[in-house]
């Protein structure tokens, strides 16, 4: 008889981030010997990391599970499993996971950082490229129908190449790693603080330093990159203090969480034109309010929360990692991206 059980809850309400309909097929194909797969049909919550109420399905698959692989997990679905030992969630971001009935526990939890990288990537060197070559001040002219090549030209331009520019990066593991691989292929001097610099320095970078260096390593640079996971340590890590040692001109990039960022810092330094701009993907409360200044200020870049979409990769690189784990879960191997816990990523 089989005594492995693994839910899926993967139907997503979102469909970009809903499981493709060969999916369930492929996650029952790849079941290791002795599993049985239950796929929750009804629909769940893709946005954030598992914070969201469970479905009725939901919780009743869950109450003799040993394994579940969805967006996270919630606080009343972890308290309807009584045999959970395993959690793989979609997300990369486990904030809302680390309630205090989980810190006690002994289920390991695995995340999916590292997944999103390439879209979250592409859409950083987007963003930068759009300020710096002044995009927004194009689309502004072409939206009124004027042709005027002064605020390109004249004194007060503010084109840029990548390769003049000085990056810090918040955050230097695999997504931080693949923003610094490509803005080091277009020329940028990418340096990154990270809270173990002695895990090495991954390709893109120049150096690599701990998060106590961050004050000096912002003095004077031209872009800086958030990427860190939101943890205890990186909250409110990006200060009035760090956006006022920027250079003149600087851009500031947020794919994080909105917790790690002083919104209203940075718009009051934008408001003032000190910051050549901002590109956001996240907010400290998101849906963003309609009262937000971040909504009409000059040089804003702003997106819902978008920056990890693809049509293509995701669930190719999604099912993969989960299926290399659940094969190692089986056999009793070391599992890939194991949350710590007490670290909160």
């Amino acid at each position: 008889m089989n005594s492995h059980r693994l839910v899926a809850d993967l139907y997503a309400s979102a469909k970009q981030w809903s499981l493709p309909e060969l999916g369930a097929e492929e996650i029952r194909n790849q079941a290791p010997e002795g599993w049985t797969v239950d796929i929750v049909s009804a629909a769940t919550v893709s946005d954030g990391d598992g914070g969201q109420p469970a479905s009725e399905a939901a919780l009743s698959a869950i109450a003799d599970a040993e394994a579940y692989f969805g967006f996270g997990v919630s606080r009343d679905l972890f308290l309807a499993a009584t045999k959970l030992k395993w959690i793989h969630s979609a997300a990369a971001g486990v904030g809302s996971l680390l309630f205090d009935e989980m810190l006690r526990s002994e289920v390991i939890v695995t995340n999916s950082a590292g997944i999103h990288a390439v879209p979250i990537a592409e859409y950083v060197v987007g963003g930068i490229l759009y300020l710096l070559r002044s995009f927004d001040v194009a689309i502004d002219q072409q939206r009124n129908r004027v042709w005027n090549k002064d605020p390109f030209v004249g004194a007060g331009s503010r084109m840029r190449e990548m390769g003049d520019c000085r990056v810090v990066i918040v955050g230097a593991g695999g997504l931080g790693g693949a923003v610094a691989e490509r803005l080091a292929a277009l020329g940028a001097r990418c340096v990154g603080v990270r809270r173990n610099p002695k895990k090495g320095v991954p390709p893109g970078f120049d150096r690599v330093e701990a998060a106590g260096a961050l004050a000096e390593l912002a003095t004077g640079c031209d872009v800086l990159v958030i990427t860190a996971p939101d943890t205890k340590e990186t909250r409110e890590l990006v200060t009035a203090d760090i956006l006022d040692r920027l250079s003149p001109g600087a851009i500031v990039v947020n794919v994080s969480r909105g917790s790690l960022l002083d919104e209203e810092a940075l718009a009051a330094r934008l408001a003032t034109g000190r910051l050549r701009g901002a590109v956001l993907d996240v907010f400290s409360e998101e849906p963003l309010p309609s009262e937000s200044p971040l909504w009409t200020l000059p040089g804003v870049l702003l997106t819902p929360h978008v920056s990890g979409v693809t049509r293509s990769g995701f669930w190719r690189r999604e099912l993969a990692l989960f299926f290399d784990n659940w094969h190692r879960y089986a056999s009793g191997r070391p599992l890939r991206n194991v949350v710590d816990k007490t670290a909160g990523y």
